[in-house]
């Protein structure tokens, strides 16, 4: 089997290592627009030889691995290329827009939306390793447009890559991802620009941070090209989640100038209840 992976980062790359151990007697072919992180991933192993538009063809899988902004521009070329027997995998965190987009297309059949909920902060070939999908949910979206067999397929390796298969509408999808992931690396981005605006002693907020800003901060050194365009591409979602977040905030802060310690409290015991929710996830 030959898997083509565009885009050989954390997600790209982490792809071709399950498939390397999941996936026996694969052949991976990958291209990525940094040439650096191309050579980079053929010196680590995570492909056997480099991916070109004229290797589509060829191809039994091909991984969209790239920015959601990317994606869109590439998928339907892409899949006028493809032969008749080949599955094309979008793995982006927004699904609304791809999906619509691919609604029309003769080889929609061949087309299969995920959404793998998982990464690190950190990016390129290096930061790739096999087991980042394990345990992690995999969504699916519009999954009965697939064709049959190539679903079959997907979800098997998903399986044994021990990912939780969940199904979900693309809309509704981006509007929960919206609340889960997007605002969590918004509220990261600006709270590294407050402290960094703020305090102007670089040492300083080394020597001084905890843990607890650490964890907090941690998702701002995610790769800006890679999340600029989910929040345009999820923008309606986004500011409306905003609007509830910045309220909220702005009620804290109310509280705080009016010395009213014991509703703060109270808040903070209410939103305590998420323990319980978010309890067994890592």
């Amino acid at each position: 089997m030959k898997i083509g992976i565009i885009g050989l980062g954390l997600i790209g790359g982490s792809f071709a290592l399950a498939a390397r151990k999941h996936v026996a007697g694969c052949e991976l072919f990958g291209e990525d627009q940094n040439r650096d992180h191309q050579k980079e991933a053929l010196a680590l192993g995570l492909i056997d030889m480099t991916l070109g538009a004229s290797t589509y063809a060829a191809m039994d899988v091909i991984i969209l691995a790239i920015p959601v902004d990317a994606a869109l521009e590439l998928a339907l070329p892409i899949l006028d290329q493809m032969n008749d027997n080949a599955l094309l995998l979008d793995i982006g965190s927004t699904k609304f827009l791809i999906c619509s987009t691919l609604e029309q297309h003769p080889k929609r059949n061949q087309f299969l939306a995920t959404h793998p909920i998982a990464g690190t902060e950190f990016s390129g070939p290096s930061a790739a390793f096999a087991t980042l999908y394990k345990g992690k949910a995999q969504i699916l979206c519009e999954a009965h447009k697939t064709r049959p067999d190539l679903l079959e397929w997907a979800v098997q390796w998903f399986k044994n890559m021990e990912m939780e298969i969940k199904e979900m509408d693309p809309k509704e999808h981006d509007q929960h991802i919206a609340y889960v992931s997007h605002l969590s690396h918004i509220s990261s981005f600006m709270l590294g620009k407050t402290v960094m605006e703020k305090e102007k002693d670089e040492q300083a907020i080394f020597d001084m941070a905890g843990s607890g800003f650490a964890s907090t901060v941690r998702l701002a050194k995610s790769s800006p090209a890679m999340w600029a365009p989910i929040f345009k591409q999820n923008q309606e979602n986004i500011l409306e989640v905003l609007g509830e977040y910045i309220a909220n905030l702005e009620e804290f802060k109310s509280l705080m100038e009016q010395q009213n310690f014991e509703a703060i409290s109270q808040k903070m015991q209410q939103t305590n209840a998420i323990k319980t929710i978010l309890a067994g996830i890592n």
